[in-house]
């Protein structure tokens, strides 16, 4: 039999860690309904997000943070709270939707309008038992980000036992103009979406944040 030379024929690319990864969450993402809430078809809903694959960071070497995140900024937020499975059941939040509304990201953080990555996520483990109200200049002073509603049900949807197997935390980049701090937390075995006032310490939650958000226009820091 004569030998067969596959010098010639095209060589198949293998997805790198990342990219398997970026796939997984684009999964998840599409799991939650977030297709429909944005009158897309699944296969639109992934080429939507594809652009988003050339901007994928490389690998980092102390693991500590998430490397990165997929976010779509325009979600339903009690939807995708609803598409996230646990072994304790799927997420829920006892906020009504208007009060959902009023929390909104802070302007000065420029967050993309349109699908990006979060970048390094920290859920703020080295913050347990401090107020939001101390932690957030805190942050700003080493170039850190606070996350926003959509960006915790992300951070979420990306990893559902995220508030178990790191911990639970506020998310100091969506306020709605009061006292209150948005978070994400385990209520009888399920993950919630609910609120503290910004001078409240927890002993049980952190403060997340990220180094930038990197979307098509660039990143943002």
């Amino acid at each position: 039999m004569p030998a067969v030379h596959l010098s010639g024929l095209p060589a198949t690319a293998v997805p790198t860690e990342a990219e398997l990864e970026f796939d997984r969450q684009v999964d998840a993402l599409a799991l939650t309904g977030l297709p429909a809430h944005l009158d897309l078809s699944d296969a639109c809903f992934r080429a939507f997000l594809e652009p988003l694959r050339d901007l994928l960071p490389p690998p980092e070497n102390d693991g500590a943070g998430i490397p990165f995140v997929v976010v779509v900024p325009d979600i339903a937020v009690r939807d995708v709270l609803a598409g996230v499975s646990t072994v304790g059941g799927t997420g829920f939040t006892t906020m009504d939707d208007d009060d959902i509304a009023r929390f909104r990201p802070l302007p000065e953080l420029g967050v993309p309008r349109a699908p990006y990555l979060l970048l390094d996520v920290d859920t703020g483990e080295d913050t347990l038992g401090r107020t939001p109200a101390d932690v957030l200049p805190e942050l700003v002073s080493h170039g850190r980000l606070p996350l926003t509603i959509a960006e915790g049900l992300a951070v979420l949807v990306s990893e559902p036992g995220v508030l178990t197997s790191r911990n639970a935390f506020s998310l100091l980049g969506s306020r709605a103009g009061d006292k209150r701090v948005p978070a994400l937390w385990t209520s009888s075995r399920r993950p919630r979406l609910g609120w503290c006032y910004q001078g409240a310490p927890h002993s049980w939650l952190g403060s997340a944040s990220c180094a930038g958000r990197l979307g098509e226009q660039g990143l943002v820091t």
